[in-house]
């Protein structure tokens, strides 16, 4: 998917009220939840600019830059948002927080409750078809993944990594609503690592000094642009495909050709310090990733997104491509351990050559430590 182009862009008019939709469009009307920010505001402007899209119904806490959407403003949790769905044929629920952020419990409160009222309400509404966004990581990282898995793997993730205990609740709230709601179809979009403006704990890797790489372990990389990821969930709008889909670049880079393509050399641990300190560095608040996302960076979760494949979806971007625009977006950054750093902190971080990643982290909480016992 790209954003629509400058030129037309640069013909809207952004204090125009919403325009009307043609009577010769008959493609279906979407509403589009969390649509102001991020993927939410892509997508509401691909959609918005489709000759097969007859209406975008936009609906956040705040109104967004899409002048040809009707934008309703409210919270997802609100019951209320069931009359903002009338009408609409098709619902894409994006109002996630996935936020390193976040409180834990908040989140989960705001993700979980925000999907469950979204199913309620487009199945008062009429909705045909809702379509949901969780990630690939909901597979799990095992080191005896199948390369590349298929959408029917099964999903052994466990609830160690930031967000994915969400997004595994979000997917269980999705097989049971055909049920509870008879009529209701279901699509849930699993992309890779998504890269494009995002900031998560697995794009916070390539901040680093160093790659770290934990002994015997066997990584496998594969992206999913933002761009692409709009492309498939159009698709599925469409009703081009539906099911469980599963979506990212074709194919997989090792670890040994990230580095060669990033320029960033490795940092080898044993698994037991790494992971071990990562936990530590977690628990005393120091690094807001547990120890569970070290998983990612591993053990594979490659997907094949055969459905889409099948359906004539193909994605633009490579891995190579989107590795060299993630570089790009994070270059000037500098993490330890996901946690970001000044530039003071980053030049110290450098000069300390070895103590890079986990061991850097550890050396900041020595520091914490003595500085305590000298108060």
């Amino acid at each position: 998917m790209s954003s629509p182009d400058p030129q037309v862009r640069a013909a809207r008019n952004p204090s125009s009220p919403p325009a009307s939709p043609s009577p010769a469009v008959r493609g279906p009307v979407v509403a589009v939840t969390g649509a102001a920010t991020g993927i939410g505001a892509l997508l509401t402007e691909r959609l918005a600019a489709s000759e097969e899209i007859r209406q975008v119904v936009a609906i956040d806490e705040r109104r967004g830059e899409c002048a040809e959407a009707e934008w309703h403003i409210l919270d997802v949790r609100d019951p209320a948002i069931a009359e903002k769905l009338r009408g609409a044929d098709a619902v894409v629920h994006l109002a996630l927080d996935l936020d390193l952020g976040s409180d834990a419990a908040a989140r989960t409160a705001y993700n979980v409750r925000g999907t469950q009222t979204v199913l309620t309400a487009a199945a008062a509404a009429g909705v045909h078809r809702v379509v949901l966004c969780t990630s690939a990581m909901v597979y799990g990282a095992l080191p005896d993944n199948e390369l590349p898995l298929s959408e029917d793997a099964e999903l052994r993730a466990t609830a160690e990594a930031t967000g994915v205990a969400d997004l595994l609740e979000i997917e269980r709230l999705a097989r049971r609503a055909p049920r509870a709601h008879p009529g209701l179809n279901v699509t849930v979009v699993r992309p890779a690592l998504l890269v494009g403006g995002t900031d998560t704990a697995l794009t916070r890797y390539f901040e680093s000094p160093r790659l770290l790489v934990v002994a015997d372990s066997r990584p496998a990389w594969q992206f999913c642009h933002v761009d692409d990821l709009c492309s498939a969930l159009e698709y599925a709008v469409l009703e081009k495909v539906d099911g469980e889909l599963a979506v990212g670049c074709d194919g997989w880079l090792e670890q040994e050709e990230v580095e060669e393509l990033s320029g960033i050399r490795r940092m080898e641990l044993p698994s037991a310090v790494a992971l071990g300190a990562a936990a530590r560095l977690h628990r005393i608040g120091l690094t807001p990733s547990p120890a569970g996302d070290l998983a990612y960076t591993m053990y594979p979760w490659v997907v094949s997104g055969s459905r889409l494949h099948s359906a004539g979806w193909r994605p633009r971007w490579t891995n190579e491509e989107v590795l060299a625009e993630l570089l790009e977006e994070v270059s000037g950054r500098h993490t330890v351990a996901g946690r970001r750093l000044g530039r003071k902190d980053a030049t110290a971080a450098g000069a300390a050559g070895a103590t890079v990643a986990l061991l850097g982290a550890a050396a900041v909480v020595r520091r914490a430590r003595k500085a305590r016992r000298r108060i």
